[in-house]
């Protein structure tokens, strides 16, 4: 596991983790250490819709390709693990508005279980500017995913990203480093989806975390 240089690292669960979890520590020494953890359960949104029409359910063959290409794209961004430590910084909401969309929440489309929800659903108008919670480095800035629209994801360190979804525009390049605050896209409707929102996701490599978890309660 990578270290800081006070030796802090990272480590995340996703939604579906066993509730009981251990890691080791090994000193210098080689000494080994067993720390167990205990998760909190937590419980989330089951939504059931009917009557969905089968094209919308079963894209065709070619598109297929299209989405298995472009799932491949966004998992080898998600996939690096650099020295950045922009992930120690306090993060921001990289939109304020409505939250239409929740971390975990599901829907039992014509009876089938879909994927889970694993992001936050912000709604603005098209247009309104997103910023980034936290500095880091453009890994891809895609122009036009079949699912997700134009697609952005911004790397932290240590395996930690920031993916933006659906965007009218993207204002970066990849390979382009990024301050916390600075404007990276804007709200759009590309990809499937019904209206203008951003659909904001973390993730630890392959671990789909809560952004909730990193942000300021909206609320308070």
């Amino acid at each position: 596991m990578q270290l800081t240089d006070d030796n802090r690292f990272l480590l995340g669960f996703g939604r579906d983790a066993k509730l009981q979890q251990e890691f080791s520590l090994i000193n210098k020494q080689g000494k080994e250490t067993l720390v167990p953890l205990q998760l909190k359960p937590r419980s989330y949104k089951i939504e059931k819709i009917d009557g969905i029409s089968k094209k919308m359910m079963k894209p065709s063959a070619e598109n297929l390709l299209r989405i298995k290409r472009e799932a491949g794209q966004a998992y080898e961004a998600r996939q690096l693990i650099s020295k950045r430590t922009n992930f120690r910084e306090e993060f921001i909401w990289p939109l304020k508005g409505r939250i239409s969309g929740v971390y975990g929440s599901q829907r039992i489309l014509n009876g089938e279980p879909r994927r889970p929800h694993f992001g936050i659903d912000i709604s603005a108008a098209a247009g309104t500017p997103v910023i980034a919670p936290a500095g880091g480095m453009v890994r891809l800035a895609h122009r036009g995913m079949f699912f997700s629209g134009k697609t952005l994801i911004i790397d932290h360190g240590f395996g930690l990203s920031s993916s933006f979804l659906h965007l009218s525009q993207i204002l970066v390049q990849e390979g382009q480093t990024v301050e916390q605050g600075e404007r990276i896209a804007l709200v759009g409707a590309s990809g499937r989806v019904t209206g203008p929102h951003l659909d904001w996701r973390i993730n630890w490599l392959d671990q789909r975390l809560d952004p909730a978890l990193w942000v300021p309660d909206l609320s308070q």
